[in-house]
């Protein structure tokens, strides 16, 4: 089946798959042990790690709104590059970071880099691939996003071993590197050009009300997802003592996604409403993460993260498929953008209120009050999904 996708894919989605893969591999060699390195080494609160990653995840998911509308009137290759520069610098600057401030204009840096390559990689990668294997393609990309998680995870945990200052070298490197590769090589289709103003076309995607809901209803999904960059580390290492033990957490999602995700793919095509699917997925997530709140050694862990890890395959791919049945093509990259607010908002919510969660948890001696949360949020989440699907079929949308 692995064989089948690869040859169904274009010469272009190949490129854009190496860029998912690099873009996944330098992002969580790095992130997951920043958050430790604040906490462990530099002694930072659960609280203050949680708010300088909540402000890197809006300072990237706030503007890519501002992203996706450059690279349509732009271009998506010129944006993913300047992006993947941006990331490059802002990744780097860890390495030389003294202060607290320090940290914070990194991260706003390395935030800012990725809203501009994230809307337009995701739309030349919805505008390259054919339209009669979009879903096995999108589904392909989220099994190589986690096998970019798997080296990343190994690698990150080798180098920071060693010291920190050579992890943030390295992943910004690897960003300065598939800038040139893209810049050499990829292709993309030429823009239409604009005849409404930017105000116009901002004001046609906020009349958009269904595709409004549907980002308000993402963040959500994306104030679970971020729990593995914040609390699920932090629970990791409280419970075995050991830093690395986050690897493993991250190497079971990745191998189980890698493993099952075309044949889970596959099996939720007899769903007929793709928003139900995404809000199937999101409640096996919180219940997931639930179960990881209640694990009590490494075993169990990943016992936890394999159920949180089938809620994903079954979400994950479906999340951006969807776009472009609300989006007119010449808008495809601008709505990717907005829609990024869901991460921005969900995922700092995540690493702020989850932080403050899992702090006020311990000091009332309710260690599962975080997951509890997170079980709450995901059933909302599927009642949310499900009040979207009937509206849709209503207006005849679906």
């Amino acid at each position: 089946m692995l064989l089948t996708v690869w040859r169904l894919s274009p010469r272009e989605i190949k490129i854009l798959y190496i860029a998912i893969l690099s873009v996944n591999m330098g992002f969580f060699a790095l992130i997951p042990y920043l958050a430790l390195y604040l906490s462990g080494n530099l002694m930072w609160t659960m609280a203050l790690t949680g708010i300088l990653l909540g402000v890197r995840q809006f300072s990237q998911q706030g503007f890519t709104f501002m992203g996706g509308i450059l690279a349509d009137r732009w271009g998506c290759k010129q944006t993913l590059i300047l992006g993947l520069v941006v990331r490059s610098v802002g990744f780097t600057y860890f390495a030389f970071c003294q202060e607290v401030w320090h940290f914070f204009v990194a991260a706003v840096i390395s935030g800012f880099g990725g809203a501009l390559f994230e809307p337009s990689l995701q739309a030349a990668f919805a505008k390259l691939a054919p339209e009669a294997h979009r879903k096995q393609l999108f589904s392909f990309k989220n099994m190589v996003s986690n096998i970019g998680i798997i080296g990343a995870t190994f690698v990150g945990s080798l180098l920071i071993s060693i010291d920190f200052y050579y992890l943030s070298i390295c992943a910004g490197l690897l960003y300065g590197m598939l800038a040139l590769y893209i810049y050499y090589h990829l292709s993309v289709p030429d823009i239409e050009v604009a005849k409404q103003t930017i105000m116009q076309d901002i004001g046609k995607i906020l009349q958009d009300l269904p595709f409004i809901f549907y980002t308000f209803i993402l963040m959500g999904y994306f104030y679970l997802f971020m729990q593995l960059y914040l609390t699920v580390p932090r629970l990791a290492v409280n419970i075995t003592g050991d830093n690395t033990s986050i690897a493993y957490i991250y190497a079971t999602v990745s191998i189980s996604v890698i493993c099952f995700q075309l044949y889970v793919s596959k099996f939720m095509e007899k769903v007929p409403h793709r928003f139900i699917m995404i809000g199937v997925g999101t409640l096996a997530m919180g219940i997931g993460l639930f179960l990881m709140g209640n694990a009590s050694s490494i075993y169990t862990l990943c016992l936890s993260a394999i159920v949180f890890a089938k809620g994903t395959m079954i979400a994950a791919p479906v999340i951006m498929d969807v776009i472009p049945l609300f989006a007119p093509p010449r808008l495809l990259a601008s709505y990717y953008g907005f829609n990024g607010y869901s991460m921005g908002v969900g995922g700092a919510l995540s690493t702020s209120l989850g932080g403050w969660f899992y702090d006020k948890g311990e000091q009332m001696g309710m260690p599962l009050l975080p997951w509890i949360v997170c079980l709450i949020v995901s059933f909302m989440v599927m009642v949310c999904m499900y009040i979207l699907t009937k509206g849709l079929s209503k207006s005849g949308s679906l």
